[in-house]
């Protein structure tokens, strides 16, 4: 590790701050390799009091890690398609206010995206992140042995309906671009190897092969289950930090409890489709 980086872990599952290094300037192909190997240790990283970003920086930064992921919806704040600018007040009910990961009704999810808090509200706003290897880990070797086996539905129709309520959402446009995907219900980490669970309550449907009952009661029980406070880190923002973190092992909760500006600039980061463990043993 380059002497001047330190990354010292925020708790015992999840998330570390990570101090030394300069997001504005280039990075050295040691210092992206320390950065890809704590990513997969620690599965969230925060870089604490970054200068701004510009478009092109926080791009450039993202690209060491993958190709850039376009956003499927721009916001009016967005100069760049590679950019989402979300600039909020007061967001409840918007989607980031419940656990989830971003984008799994597609076939190939982001693989992680960058987070920086551009200005901040007087009280609140803070983001929260749970393991969903810590999630998988904490389950009986029962449970676990049935799940492994299982798919899941996920899909952007239970999320058009939850959104409808908000003001220029254009969601219901898509579905016809973006069919129902099928995705399995245990992950394999394409890095770590680590298993995790990878169902989340925004895109979700069901479970494949179980009757209605069957896959609510299942899916119920997990969605509660990755709300375990020791699968946990929460990020008190302040101006300037940087959030990375890893779609594929993190789900992640936008607390709307602030009712005055809120501006975030974040980067996505290309992903890869899932694979589980039933078919990493034909791999």
């Amino acid at each position: 590790m380059p002497a001047e980086i330190s990354i010292k872990p925020t708790t015992a599952s999840i998330g570390a701050d990570v101090r030394g290094i300069d997001l504005s300037q280039a990075l050295s192909t040691d210092t992206v390799r320390v950065l890809r190997t704590a990513l997969n240790d620690h599965l969230v990283l925060f870089f604490r009091e970054q200068p701004m970003l510009s478009v092109d920086e926080h791009v450039r930064f993202g690209r060491y890690f993958g190709e850039i992921d376009l956003p499927l919806f721009r916001t009016k704040s967005s100069e760049r398609p590679e950019v989402l600018v979300l600039d909020q007040v007061a967001p409840k009910g918007e989607g980031a206010d419940s656990w989830h990961a971003d984008n799994t009704y597609m076939q190939t999810p982001p693989m992680g995206s960058i987070l920086q808090a551009r200005l901040l509200p007087e009280v609140g706003g803070d983001t929260c992140f749970s393991s969903m290897v810590a999630a998988y880990d904490a389950l009986s070797p029962a449970m676990q042995r049935f799940l492994d086996g299982l798919t899941a539905t996920h899909s952007l129709e239970q999320m058009v309906e939850r959104t409808k309520h908000v003001a220029g959402t254009s969601l219901r446009d898509s579905l016809s671009a973006w069919p129902p995907v099928s995705h399995p219900v245990v992950r394999i980490h394409p890095e770590s190897g680590r298993k995790m669970l990878n169902v989340n309550a925004n895109w979700t449907q069901s479970i494949d092969g179980l009757t209605h009952e069957e896959s609510s009661m299942l899916l119920n029980f997990l969605f509660a289950h990755v709300k375990s406070p020791e699968f946990q880190v929460r990020l008190h923002w302040h101006e300037g930090d940087v959030a990375f973190w890893d779609n594929r092992a993190v789900q992640h909760y936008a607390v709307a409890d602030y009712t005055t500006r809120r501006v975030m600039q974040r980067v996505t980061i290309t992903g890869d489709r899932p694979v589980g463990p039933a078919q990493g043993a034909h791999n």
